[in-house]
């Protein structure tokens, strides 16, 4: 039986939250999705996750929030990560760092699902091996699902490949985050795995990666710090579609997701101070 999930690249802030309220619903009902999974590292002001904005997802139809090196930068996201499988924090990150770096959830039709969240190693703080942290993983989720997604949070198209290639055949999906730019590389791998190296971006596009661009263009041209506020205009959802079996876990297809969201007239906007003043100097 088909299964159909999609899976959300980076939610910047509250546009990219608004953005994806405005349209998830519709997509969902259009495209009789059965899960979605979203990046939520930089849903707060740009820049990690806080307890409220999990719960805003969740309620607008999000099932499983994955996360990336920005997974801590909320201290009020601590005891979330403890308490809650539906946020996950990067695998490869040491054993002691809160939280979990997988996690088994049933979808609103009780099929059992795994996802799976990594960090690369290039351009990126130093963390353990993303290869060695997913085997571990997948020995432990064994047979409980063929379902099988995997979010690699990385800088570097080359640990991004590597690693699809790596799960070719032993996992559903590899979809890569991070960088915010939507990649045209979407493909079925040889053993049935799908991949593509970057969802892209949920939120404002009207900027950089997400950023007021005119406070980057200051930052860049002067070398004078500066706040990169959230941008606030051209609000898109990015992400992919992938059709998998639901007995095998090997998917059939991978269809790239790119919608602008325009408000409609009278519509509550987001408030275009959201993030003043964190993330100083870090896209």
């Amino acid at each position: 039986m088909a299964f159909r999930t999609l899976m959300i690249g980076d939610i910047v802030g509250k546009p990219g939250r608004m953005a994806l309220e405005g349209l998830l619903k519709d997509l969902v009902a259009a495209e009789s999705i059965d899960l979605v999974i979203v990046n939520g590292e930089n849903t707060a002001g740009g820049s990690g996750i806080t307890p409220q904005i999990f719960q805003q997802l969740r309620a607008i139809g999000v099932d499983v929030v994955t996360m990336g090196d920005h997974c801590y930068r909320k201290r009020e996201s601590l005891p979330l990560y403890e308490t809650e499988p539906r946020i996950i924090r990067p695998a490869n990150l040491p054993d002691v760092a809160a939280g979990h770096g997988y996690t088994i959830i049933e979808n609103k039709n009780g099929v059992r699902v795994a996802v799976i969240n990594l960090l690369g190693r290039t351009f990126l703080k130093p963390v353990d091996c993303p290869f060695r942290a997913v085997d571990a993983a997948l020995e432990e989720i064994g047979d409980k699902t063929k379902l099988i997604f995997v979010d690699m949070h990385a800088e570097a198209t080359s640990d991004k490949i590597a690693l699809g290639w790596y799960l070719d055949g032993r996992v559903t999906a590899v979809a890569g985050t991070h960088t915010h730019i939507q990649t045209a590389d979407e493909r079925l791998l040889h053993q049935g795995t799908a991949y593509i190296s970057d969802l892209g971006m949920t939120g404002p596009y009207d900027g950089v990666l997400g950023r007021d661009k005119f406070r980057v263009i200051k930052f860049l041209t002067t070398g004078m710090p500066t706040f990169f506020d959230v941008a606030s205009g051209d609000l898109h959802v990015c992400g992919a579609l992938i059709t998998a079996d639901e007995t095998t876990g090997r998917a059939s297809s991978i269809r790239r997701i790119n919608m602008q969201y325009k408000p409609e007239a009278g519509a509550a906007s987001y408030d275009a101070s959201d993030g003043k003043g964190e993330a100083q100097e870090e896209i």
